[in-house]
């Protein structure tokens, strides 16, 4: 008996309108274009319920990165199913997938990580994060630090917890601050959004620096942490200048505030290092992953908990009031533990380092030879272009236009996904890409932007 039907495509649309409330999406929008079906998918190809095949230019959504139609993870998981599908890791329990995870993550992590908690998700994990923070300055004895900083336009997922925490206004308009100390420093690193007067090194540092304004406005004795991707994903692929991360650091180690690497798009593999912490070089005191742990066969995600905090919360701590009914899945433990190995068998962290990556970043700054495009953008396999209408001034179109979603639509029916953030278009592709692949990328991504500006032509 088939587990799921087998309909035609415009029942499963039907259906899909009348049953399925989807995720970040406007409703009445989506009852009348009708979504488009996905049934199945193997390599970095996905394919629609009309046979259509699509290079899937974005993992997923930033996290199948050992690619689709992996049988050694599908194994995995069954394996794992049939010997203890489910077990919790309340009431002194464990169960060896968790465990042995766990030993595994603390190989490829950084030496003062040693220890993991799980959740299921990016946005758990941000919640974590936020309680493990506060917790940690309540045992040190100063509670009064429960303020945690985190970057204009930032995504940190999208509990409460998350969206209090991030900086897209939008998101935190709906609901979103509901008792949540955050706070948002006003730039983000983003030197093609600036009015580029200052070189990317010394805007770098302006950025950066921004942190420590806003940590003298509130008062260095009220700042628990501070959160940010080591490049902002959600919000447009933003790739900081080579100085700001150091200068984060330096700003957290004088005033004495945890740093916080949040990993869930960043790791495992994207930017050619194990994480993006590592890519550059700063010495994190929690980083929350989840994504590409498992390349999103199964849910998972977590918090890698360095010595400083994790020593207190056992030696000083008593009870952690906080988990979930899945943390520490054993199914997803057991996934995450032979995703891990594919990577190391295949090399994929020096694939992207050394072949694929400097391949595909050769490839995508050639794109900015094109009329409509200002600049591009990638490190590893996680880039961008920015659509202009100008190139000579780089003057962008009216946000009004929508040209950045007019040009994702012609991607997508010309089979290859890639996302727009307003007249941002960013790119992720599975870590496995070949260099083949990549030219067909390419080839459709130049196709689309001549699509894209003979449509705003008229």
């Amino acid at each position: 008996m088939a587990i799921v039907e087998s309909r035609s495509r415009s029942e499963w649309q039907d259906l899909d309108r009348d049953h399925y409330l989807h995720p970040f999406t406007d409703y009445k929008e989506l009852g009348k274009k009708k979504s488009r079906i996905i049934t199945r998918a193997d390599s970095v190809y996905i394919y629609d319920a009309d046979g259509n095949q699509i290079l899937d230019g974005l993992s997923g959504l930033w996290c199948v990165n050992v690619g689709y139609g992996r049988d050694e993870l599908v194994e995995a998981a069954a394996k794992q199913l049939r010997e203890l599908p489910y077990y919790n890791s309340f009431f002194q329990c464990a169960h060896p997938p968790s465990i042995e995870l766990s030993c595994l993550l603390q190989e490829i992590t950084q030496p003062q990580f040693n220890r993991a908690f799980y959740a299921s998700s990016g946005s758990e994990s941000i919640d974590t994060m936020i309680r493990m923070v506060r917790r940690y300055w309540e045992l040190m004895d100063q509670p009064e630090r429960q303020i945690i900083i985190a970057r204009e336009n930032a995504y940190h997922g999208s509990t409460i917890g998350g969206t209090s925490l991030g900086g897209m206004k939008l998101q935190r308009a709906q609901g979103g601050n509901a008792g949540t100390r955050a706070s948002n420093i006003s730039g983000q690193p983003y030197w093609f959004g600036s009015d580029r007067s200052l070189s990317p090194d010394e805007f770098g540092l302006q950025a950066a620096r921004y942190l420590e304004q806003k940590i003298e406005e509130v008062g260095a004795d009220k700042v628990a942490a501070f959160v940010g991707e080591p490049i902002q994903g959600a919000g447009g692929v933003i790739v900081p200048p080579q100085t700001y991360w150091p200068e984060i650091q330096r700003i957290c180690d004088e005033h004495g505030i945890l740093l916080v690497t949040d990993e869930v798009i960043c790791g495992f593999g994207r930017l050619g290092e194990w994480f993006g912490a590592d890519y550059y070089g700063v010495r994190p005191d929690l980083m929350t992953f989840a994504k590409g742990v498992t390349s999103g066969y199964l849910p998972l995600g977590g918090v890698m908990v360095g010595d400083r905090v994790s020593d207190v919360l056992i030696d000083k701590g008593g009870e952690f009031y906080h988990g979930y009914t899945y943390s520490g899945h054993p199914a997803a433990c057991a996934v995450a533990i032979e995703n891990i190995h594919i990577m190391q068998r295949e090399n994929l962290i020096e694939y992207v380092r050394d072949d694929i990556g400097p391949y595909l970043q050769k490839k995508w700054q050639a794109l900015s030879e094109h009329p409509i495009v200002g600049e591009t953008r990638m490190v590893g396999l996680m880039g961008a272009l920015e659509l202009v209408q100008d190139k000579s001034t780089l003057q962008p179109f009216d946000k009004d236009d929508g040209v950045g979603a007019k040009c994702r639509d012609f991607l997508i029916n010309n089979g290859l996904v890639m996302r727009a953030v307003g007249d941002t278009i960013v790119v992720a592709p599975p870590l496995i890409l070949t260099h083949a692949q990549a030219d067909q990328l390419i080839e459709k991504a130049w196709k689309c932007l001549d699509l894209t500006a003979q449509a705003v032509s008229k």
